[in-house]
């Protein structure tokens, strides 16, 4: 059966209409998918019995860009500011209200409102009719972005990747209804932010995001935040990869969260054996000395391997993996698993094949910065990434030599910028002068959080195990390193 027509004709826009690309064939005008009569119904249905009809569209998250004619999204918009309002919907008061607001002639006028009122479908229908009118601005979303995509093809433009990126973009926001995704809901935003404010003082949680597992920068920084970019910087050898694995480990296995780890520098399998047998608490170190491993240790290790086997771990090392493929990876694993947690390693490592990057490393920097931290708060999740910093802290001298400063990050600016949370990884062992300071300062760690967006900064005290490759919160114990 073909749709109704409008209920008048008076309306002051007409339903949009596609006009094929360029190089498509005929031009042709085509009216987009719709569903007219679905959308009469759930109207109709509204105004008869609008606390529960209405309250109900809300629960199903319909919005006016899901109405085709324009009559119709503007009356819905109506109806949701009058439920919201508590006010009361009937066909006099409204004609009256829809007449004070200028509204009156841009829904068809007092006629095509009464014929609303008398088209009587059956409620048991609502849900079924409210599904075909969502299918059809999915298929007209599909069809706007893609003629879209289409025609900025025809035009050659030099950024093909960025292009990809946006296209893959818009279709994934589609299959998840992400266009809604970002409207702001202060009553709601306020009483989550009260909730946490009671749960903190109350002691029932600790951290407002996801825990690192070290207990004196979960404090400071109320944990991992989605939406947060945690930049984690030092220079080579400090242990920033050991670090990344550490928090890795906590998040993925003790709290059980689905993660992916990007690695530019080291190979999936070598990341996976540094997360076995730090977690294992084994010392390859020690096989290389003749060590011969026990009963026990195979069987711990065997243990921890089949708990890694189970866990949601994703693993991806790419080299040279561009930002637009690291962001089109994050968003499928995040659709498919349910992502909560991002670990990149690391930043300086990463591409931008743009044009303008092409020629300014501090471009590239900045449009890497900028992605993820955008990719953070598009997906919702918090993403640690490590980053290198530059020769500065070696060339301090006296009880500042080693120690990092925020302006050593290498192209600091972006990232300083984008960056919620930096924290400065040193090990003071590693600038000793002679093996004596060396063996005093075994073990020994520090990450100044030099930048803390909601909380406090100042220096955070490791140990290192270095057999296990592993950090521990607290100063090292005066007998050796904490176990």
């Amino acid at each position: 059966m073909p749709d109704p027509a409008p209920a008048s004709s008076n309306l002051t826009s007409q339903p949009p209409s596609l006009q094929q690309p360029s190089g498509q064939g005929a031009d042709v005008t085509r009216s987009l998918p719709h569903a007219l009569g679905p959308e009469k119904s759930l109207l109709s249905t509204m105004l008869q019995d609008p606390q529960d009809f209405i309250g109900l569209a809300v629960e199903e998250k319909l919005t006016k860009e899901h109405f085709y004619l324009p009559a119709h999204s503007t009356l819905f918009a109506f109806l949701l500011e009058l439920f919201a309002a508590g006010a009361e919907v009937e066909l006099v008061s409204l004609v009256q209200r829809l007449l004070d607001r200028g509204l009156l002639d841009r829904v068809g006028g007092p006629a095509a409102l009464t014929d609303l009122y008398t088209y009587a479908p059956t409620p048991g229908h609502f849900r079924h009719h409210l599904q075909l009118v969502k299918d059809k601005y999915v298929l007209r979303s599909i069809i706007q972005n893609s003629t879209e995509a289409i025609n900025q093809a025809y035009d050659a433009p030099d950024e093909v990747a960025e292009l990809l990126d946006t296209v893959e973009q818009k279709m994934l926001a589609i299959r998840e209804g992400r266009e809604n995704a970002n409207t702001f809901d202060l009553k709601a935003s306020v009483s989550e932010a009260m909730k946490q404010f009671q749960e903190l003082l109350s002691g029932q949680k600790k951290t407002q995001g996801i825990a690192t597992g070290f207990e004196k920068l979960d404090r400071m920084s109320g944990g991992m935040k989605p939406g947060e970019m945690f930049v984690v910087a030092a220079r080579p050898s400090m242990g920033k990869t050991s670090l990344m694995m550490n928090i890795v480990e906590h998040v993925c296995m003790d709290l059980d969260k689905p993660t992916m780890v990007f690695s530019c520098e080291m190979t999936a399998l070598q990341l996976v054996q540094r997360l076995l047998y730090a977690r294992a608490k084994f010392s390859v170190s020690q096989v290389s000395k003749g060590y011969t491993p026990s009963k026990k240790d195979f069987q711990r290790v065997n243990s921890v391997s089949l708990e890694i086997a189970k866990s949601k771990l994703f693993i991806d090392d790419t080299p040279g993996i561009s930002i637009n493929e690291l962001r089109a990876k994050a968003r499928r694993k995040k659709r498919d698993e349910g992502l909560e947690f991002i670990a990149i390693d690391y930043l300086q490592l990463l591409k931008s094949r743009t044009k303008q990057a092409e020629n300014s490393r501090e471009r590239e920097i900045a449009e890497i910065s900028g992605g993820i931290k955008n990719l953070a708060k598009e997906l919702g999740v918090p993403i640690l990434i490590l980053a290198q910093l530059n020769r500065g802290p070696e060339t301090r001298t006296g009880g500042s030599i080693g120690v990092p400063r925020m302006s050593d990050l290498r192209e600091s600016g972006s990232i300083e910028q984008d960056a919620d949370l930096v924290g400065l990884l040193y090990r003071a062992a590693y600038y000793a002068k002679d093996e004596e300071e060396r063996l005093e300062a075994e073990g020994k760690a520090e990450m100044v959080l030099a930048k803390n967006r909601n909380g406090e900064t100042g220096n955070i005290e490791l140990t290192f195990v270095a057999d296990l490759m592993r950090f521990q919160s607290g100063a090292p114990a005066s007998e050796g390193a904490q176990s």
